[in-house]
């Protein structure tokens, strides 16, 4: 990871602002991120020089993007559209089982289909008719301090470059079908995405202790989190939505289920490589919108 590195505060965060126009954003020149050329030898395209070409190539737009602030469509490969296609059709059965009912039909909204990537320009639009959400693209990852807090300015970083077609079941960091198959999604709930602003806000604010704790409860919600919705538990965590192999286990009775409680979530560790042993229940999106509130309010007091 590199260094904590944030946008500037120039004066204090407001908790209950959630308007943030194009004026306020900081500017993404400077932000920090994880050379994607460094690729460690066990990931399925390491040793492949096509495979490296082209991410370098995508990462490319992203850095043309903090230079313009605009968001340049990839034209990306019939082979990566195939590795696309394959992951959805693979999620297409568990999606209609298990995701929560609003995540199926944000997909449809954002005109997320099975049949081609959908490009961060279309669904930026749409998400800032919808809550005044944005897509930043991003060359690569960035430490947890600065990609939650700019959450804080209702700005999701998103990578752009897909998977290595010999492994389409399986990404090793964020690609273009994590974050659109999963996250993405989500933001055209109102709730979620003020709750996800809350976790920006919370960030800009943290000690590296809250910190800690903020990437735990981002961790077990956007990422894994499961919510009550029409008498049953449903997904909406990303890394759920996205990993048919993490979708199968989650409503398995393999997983243990708990109800959610942010004390105990926030000092739950856990390790990112692993199949999760445990998952946490919310019984709405307003419901961690308002505990999450309450918990960042807390901060510098």
């Amino acid at each position: 990871m590199l260094p904590d590195s944030i946008p500037s505060i120039e004066s204090p965060v407001e908790v209950r602002n959630f308007e943030v126009s194009d004026e306020d954003l900081p500017a993404f020149e400077d932000m920090p991120f994880e050379d994607i050329e460094e690729l460690p030898l066990d990931h399925p395209g390491a040793k492949d020089p096509e495979y490296r070409k082209r991410r370098d190539y995508i990462a490319s737009l992203a850095k043309n993007f903090r230079e313009t602030g605009v968001i340049t469509d990839v034209p990306y490969t019939e082979e990566e559209q195939g590795v696309w296609r394959y992951v959805a059709e693979e999620l297409e059965e568990l999606h209609r089982k298990h995701a929560s009912p609003f995540y199926l039909k944000a997909k449809k909204n954002l005109g997320i289909s099975n049949e081609r990537i959908p490009q961060l320009s279309e669904m930026n639009r749409k998400l800032g008719e919808l809550t005044g959400f944005r897509l930043a693209p991003i060359e690569g990852l960035v430490n947890t301090r600065s990609f939650l807090s700019w959450l804080s300015w209702r700005t999701m970083l998103s990578t752009q470059y897909i998977r290595h077609h010999s492994r389409p079941g399986y990404t090793p960091e964020p690609d273009i079908v994590h974050e659109a198959m999963g996250h993405i999604p989500m933001f055209t709930n109102q709730a979620f995405a003020d709750y996800s602003q809350f976790i920006g806000h919370g960030a800009r604010m943290a000690t590296d202790e809250q910190i800690e704790q903020l990437g735990r409860l981002y961790w077990f919600t956007v990422e894994f989190g499961l919510v009550e919705a029409e008498g049953e538990i449903k997904a909406y965590g990303a890394g759920v939505l996205s990993s048919f192999k993490e979708m199968e286990h989650a409503f398995s009775s393999d997983v243990e289920l708990r109800e959610f409680d942010l004390e105990t979530v926030i000092n739950h560790d856990y390790t990112y490589s692993d199949i999760q042993p445990v998952l946490y229940v919310v019984p709405s999106y307003q419901f961690l919108k308002d505990e999450t509130r309450r918990f960042i309010e807390t901060f510098g007091s």
